[in-house]
């Protein structure tokens, strides 16, 4: 039987880097679900589609091919349409179409089975919003990471300048607000902890700290 990892979390809280800090560290595949729907969030901005137009919006779905890659090193690739897109689904606006998309149960019902599938091939790491409350809610192990939003902020402002996207902290904080509120108030599968989840609070710790505390809960639950 496959082994399973869910970790949810607001974004900014880190859930990408540990996720695939731990995934290296016990041999899992990584799966970021925030980027499958950055990428339709980057399609439908690309038709010119707006974000919550949700007629609009589904009626793109059947002309969206996303896949997923892993080159050497298990660092995820996402295809969207035969291009790879992992570096333009990063810029600060796709944020806020993603956020939008997500919450249309036509985009979450098109992309909950290609994420189920993955973890019935695979043992995985999945991060995302819903991952322990809806997309695995039999994980073997869920967590669910946060941090305040000045802090998830300051630490996504420092990894779009070094990606070389230019943007102010403001806009960054003000996105990840806009997000909180639209990801935690959506009426299908908003942003919560699961029941039987392990809050872990990364405002104080260093990203080294989060990813041992992570990978201790991991070992304990999975006996590994």
């Amino acid at each position: 039987m496959k082994r399973s990892v869910a970790i949810d979390g607001p974004s900014g809280a880190g859930k990408s880097t540990l996720a695939r800090s731990v995934s290296k560290k016990f041999g899992f595949i990584y799966v970021d679900t925030g980027a499958i729907y950055r990428a339709v969030g980057l399609y439908v901005r690309q038709k010119g589609v707006a974000p919550k137009d949700a007629p609009a919006v589904e009626r793109l779905l059947p002309d969206i091919r996303i896949d997923i890659e892993y080159d050497d090193d298990g660092v995820q690739h996402i295809i969207l349409n035969g291009g790879d897109v992992s570096d333009k689904i990063r810029e600060p606006e796709i944020s806020i179409y993603a956020s939008d998309v997500s919450a249309m149960p036509a985009v979450r019902a098109f992309l909950l089975d290609m994420q189920r599938n993955l973890a019935g091939r695979y043992d995985v790491v999945m991060d995302g919003r819903d991952i322990g409350t809806v997309v695995l809610p039999n994980a073997t192990v869920k967590i669910f990471l946060t941090a305040s939003a000045e802090a998830r902020a300051e630490r996504r402002h420092k990894e779009l300048k070094e990606k070389g996207i230019e943007c102010s902290y403001d806009e960054v904080l003000r996105d990840m607000e806009y997000r909180d509120k639209n990801d935690s108030s959506r009426a299908i599968a908003p942003l919560r902890p699961a029941e039987d989840s392990v809050l872990v609070d990364t405002t104080e710790l260093t990203l080294e700290e989060s990813a041992e505390k992570i990978a201790e809960i991991i070992s304990e639950r999975i006996g590994l």
